[in-house]
C-alpha cells in the first residue's frame, strides 16, 4: 500500500468516526444551547470568558498537542511496525480518546466547570475524590518535569532535529529567542483583542503571519539568548528554573492576557505542520519504507506489543491531560453546550492526525539508517517535516525546512507547560479550599517547587527514562476519568454504553503495564540490591498509582451499589 492511498483510508475513517460515533455520542449528552454554560454564568474576564468555538478550537487543540503524539507513534513503529501503530491511532481515537475529552468535557460543563477531581467528589465520595487529586497531581508533575527538561534542552541547542546540519546561528538561541518573542506576540494580541476588540479575522491576518516572524526574528537575537556562566548551575538547570519562573507567572494571568491568544497562534503553528506533512505525504513521492508489522516482543524498554504499544503512543490515541485540559480550562470558555463537539471531539480527532503526521515521517525512513545514525525521535520527526516542506519550497531551502520543524517542536512542547501549571494551581486550590488570591500564590508555588527539586536533581535528558511511567500513568489517568463520568451517568439514568467499554478496556491496559514496571525494579533489587535512581524511583511511583487507581475502582463500585438518584 501506498503512502497517499493509506492517508486516504485513515482520514476518511477520521472523517466518518467525527460525524458519525462523535454526534451519536453528543446525543447521549442532550446538548441544549438554551442551558446556561458556566462561560456566561460566571463570566468574570479572566478565568471564565465565553469564547468563539474556532478560537477555542485552536486554544484547546494548542494547550493538548505537545511531544506525545509525536514521539510516541515514532517510537512504536520502530518496535512494532506501523500497522499495529495506525489501527490503534484511528480505532482508538474515535471510540476511546474522542469520547473520552468529549465526556470529560460535557461533564465539567455540567459540574459548573469543575474539574475531574471535584465530579469524582460529587459523585463517588470524598476518599475517591482524594486518591485522584492525589493522582492527577503526580501525573501533572511528570508532564512538567518532563516538558521543562526538553524545553530546557532545547534552549541549549541540543536539538535533535538538526543534529549533523551546518547553521549560520545559535541553534539554541534562535530557539530560546523564538519562544520568548511568541510569548511576547501574543501577550501583544492579547492586548490589542482586549482593548479594541478587533474582528477575528483581522487579528487572525495579522499576528498569525507574524508568529513566522518571530522565528526569523529568533536566529537574528540568537546571541543574546545564550546565558552566562552561572557559579553551580548547569545551563540547562538554569533555563529549567527560568521556565519553571514562567509558569509561575502565566498560570496566574488572565486567561486572555497570555493562554487564549498564545493558544490560538500555537494552533496555527500545529497546523502549518499539518500542512506541510499532508503535502508531503500526497506530492512528495515518499515510498514506505518500514515494516508493516515487526514482532510482539520488542527489545528495550517498549517491550510487548500487549500493553506496551498503546501506553508507547501515548497521547495519539487516548490522554487523561486532556480530561484535565478539559475540566481545567476549556470548560470555563464553553459559550454554548453545542460546541462541545467540535472542540472536545474534534480537537482529540485532530491530534489524532498530529500521531499520523508523525507515524509517516518514520514509515518514510529505513530502520538500517535509523539504526546506523542512532537517530532519536526528534531528529525523525523534524527531517520528515522538513523534507515534505521541501516539496513546496524546494530542496534548496532544506534547512529553512528543518529549522521550521525544529521551531514547531519545540512551540509543541512550550504550549503545554503553562496549561499543566494553570490546571494544578486549580486542583490545589480545590483541594486546600484557598480561593483567594494568597492561595492562588501558594498552590502555583506548589506546583513548580516539586519540578524544579526534581529537576535541580536529575541528569539531563532525564525525561526519556520517564517516558513509559508518563505515557501509562496518562491513559490511567483517562480510564479513571471514564470511570467518573460512567459513575454519574448511570447515577443519573443515563445510558453508560459507551463510556464503560473504552474505561475497561484502558483501564485493563494500563494497570497490567504498571505491574510490569513494578516487577522490574524488583527484579534489579533481587539481582544487583537497592540502587537509588530513576528506575527504582519509576517502580515506587508504579506501585502507588496502581494503589491509587484500585482505591478509586473499588470507591467507584461502591458507588454504584448505593443506588442512582432519583431526583
Amino acid at each position: 500500500m501506498t503512502l497517499p492511498l493509506l492517508a486516504v483510508v485513515v482520514l476518511t475513517v477520521l472523517v466518518v468516526g467525527y460525524r458519525l460515533y462523535g454526534r451519536l455520542v453528543a446525543r447521549q449528552f442532550g446538548l441544549n444551547d438554551r442551558r446556561e454554560t458556566p462561560a456566561v454564568r460566571h463570566n468574570d474576564g479572566r478565568d471564565f470568558i465565553p469564547t468563539r468555538p474556532f478560537y477555542l478550537l485552536s486554544q484547546h487543540f494548542a494547550a493538548i498537542a505537545a511531544a506525545g503524539p509525536i514521539a510516541g507513534p515514532i517510537l512504536a513503529c520502530q518496535s512494532f511496525g506501523w500497522l499495529p501503530c495506525i489501527l490503534w491511532i484511528t480505532i482508538g481515537v474515535i471510540f476511546i480518546g474522542g469520547v473520552h475529552d468529549l465526556s470529560a468535557l460535557v461533564a465539567s460543563v455540567r459540574h459548573d466547570a469543575r474539574s475531574v477531581a471535584e465530579i469524582v467528589r460529587e459523585n463517588i465520595g470524598r476518599r475517591a475524590w482524594i486518591s485522584i487529586m492525589l493522582f492527577i497531581w503526580i501525573a501533572l508533575i511528570y508532564v512538567i518535569v518532563a516538558f521543562v527538561d526538553i524545553t530546557a534542552n532545547t534552549f541549549l541547542g541540543r536539538i535533535e532535529e538538526l543534529n549533523g546540519v551546518a547553521i549560520d546561528f545559535n541553534r539554541g538561541g534562535a530557539v530560546a529567542g523564538a519562544s520568548i518573542f511568541y510569548l511576547f506576540l501574543s501577550i501583544v494580541m492579547g492586548l490589542v483583542q482586549h482593548r479594541f476588540a478587533p474582528p477575528l479575522w483581522l487579528v487572525t491576518l495579522i499576528f498569525v503571519p507574524a508568529t513566522l516572524g518571530v522565528v526569523w526574528i529568533g536566529t537574528r537575537f540568537d546571541s543574546l539568548m545564550v546565558l552566562p556562566a552561572i557559579p553551580y548551575l548547569s545551563p540547562g538547570k538554569a533555563w529549567g528554573l527560568i521556565i519553571l519562573g514562567y509558569c509561575f507567572v502565566a498560570s496566574l494571568l488572565p486567561m486572555w492576557l497570555l493562554l487564549q491568544p498564545r493558544g490560538y497562534l500555537g494552533g496555527f503553528v500545529l497546523y502549518l505542520a499539518l500542512a506541510a506533512g499532508v503535502i508531503g505525504i500526497f506530492f512528495g513521492g515518499f515510498p514506505i519504507q518500514q515494516e508493516s508489522f515487526k514482532t510482539w516482543n520488542a527489545p528495550g524498554e517498549t517491550g510487548s506489543l500487549f500493553p506496551f504499544l498503546f501506553v508507547t503512543i501515548a497521547c495519539g490515541a487516548c490522554s487523561g491531560f486532556h480530561g484535565l485540559v478539559c475540566s481545567g480550562t476549556t470548560s470555563r470558555q464553553i459559550a454554548s453546550e453545542s460546541h462541545c463537539q467540535p472542540v472536545g471531539y474534534g480537537a482529540m480527532l485532530l491530534e489524532a492526525f498530529v500521531a499520523l503526521i508523525a507515524l509517516s515521517t518514520v514509515m518514510i525512513v529505513s530502520q538500517a539508517t535509523i539504526t546506523a545514525g542512532r537517530l532519536a525521535p526528534g531528529t525523525i520527526y523534524g527531517n520528515g517535516i522538513g523534507d515534505y516542506l521541501c516539496v513546496v519550497i524546494g530542496k534548496q531551502h532544506r534547512l529553512i525546512a528543518i529549522t521550521f520543524g525544529a521551531m514547531a517542536f519545540s512551540t509543541f512542547v512550550f504550549d503545554t507547560l503553562d496549561v499543566a501549571t494553570r490546571l494544578g494551581r486549580y486542583i490545589i486550590q480545590e483541594l486546600f479550599g484557598w480561593a483567594r488570591n494568597a492561595g492562588a500564590l501558594a498552590a502555583t508555588g506548589l506546583m513548580v517547587a516539586i519540578p524544579a527539586l526534581i529537576l535541580m536533581t536529575a541528569e539531563p535528558g532525564a525525561y526519556l527514562k520517564f517516558w513509559i511511567l508518563f505515557g501509562t500513568s496518562n491513559q490511567l489517568l483517562a480510564a479513571l476519568t471514564l470511570l467518573s463520568v460512567t459513575v454519574w451517568l448511570h447515577r443519573n439514568r443515563k445510558p453508560v454504553w459507551f463510556t464503560l467499554p473504552p474505561m475497561v478496556f484502558v483501564m485493563t491496559i494500563t494497570l497490567w503495564s504498571l505491574f510490569k514496571q513494578v516487577t522490574g525494579p524488583i527484579e534489579s533489587i533481587r539481582t544487583h540490591g537497592l540502587r537509588p535512581d530513576i528506575t527504582l524511583m519509576n517502580g515506587v511511583i508504579s506501585m502507588a498509582l496502581t494503589l491509587l487507581a484500585v482505591s478509586l475502582l473499588v470507591e467507584a463500585v461502591l458507588a454504584v451499589r448505593r443506588g442512582r438518584r432519583t431526583d
